[in-house]
């Protein structure tokens, strides 16, 4: 594929995965983060890095990390999205430590995780492969605070045994946000 059909390619791709987000947004109740959700991948640095690795079936920027060891796009984009778990780590000069995402942005962040499975997948999309998706991950040290990695796990496995988004609702989502609090702090889960 030459370079500009790449780059309508991912235009439209990302389109298509805003719209996603957003429509999962608004189930959440959270709708103006699911218009500003992910602006910063039309920025020249996401943008055209991510056009260049453009495959249409999975992820640019894991491309460009194969290919060259580091991807600029990645690095600017999890700077610029809190709903991302890698925006919520701090003492770096101390080995690093992952901090709990507020209920907001980790709401997102699951919107965004279904969003891309819809976007890859279409016709195809099941909750069951989103949850598969996050086991597989999870399956290497991941550095995402305890709690906010629970309220992942408590939502997607909700999501799969019901094959329905609708623990995405504000409440039912604030309930198992503060259910995993709960869980993390009285070490029951670790």
């Amino acid at each position: 594929m030459n370079y500009c059909k790449k780059i309508q390619q991912h235009f439209i791709t990302v389109c298509k995965h805003k719209y996603f987000v957003f429509l999962n947004c608004n189930k959440a109740g959270i709708p103006v983060q699911g218009i500003l959700h992910d602006l910063s991948k039309f920025s020249p640095i996401e943008f055209f890095e991510s056009a260049k690795y453009f495959k249409g079936n999975s992820s640019p920027i894991d491309a460009c990390k194969k290919a060259e060891g580091v991807s600029k796009a990645w690095l600017h984009h999890k700077g610029h999205n809190a709903h991302h778990y890698e925006y919520w780590q701090d003492s770096f000069d101390h080995g690093g430590k992952p901090l709990a995402m507020p209920f907001k942005y980790a709401l997102e962040l699951i919107c965004d995780y279904l969003a891309a499975g819809r976007a890859y997948n279409g016709d195809d999309f099941t909750y069951d492969q989103v949850y598969n998706w996050w086991k597989n991950k999870c399956k290497n040290p991941i550095p995402m605070h305890p709690q906010t990695k629970l309220f992942v796990e408590l939502m997607l496995l909700n999501m799969k045994n019901n094959d329905s988004n609708d623990c995405l609702e504000k409440n039912k989502a604030k309930q198992i946000y503060k259910l995993s609090e709960k869980l993390i702090e009285q070490k029951i889960i670790i």
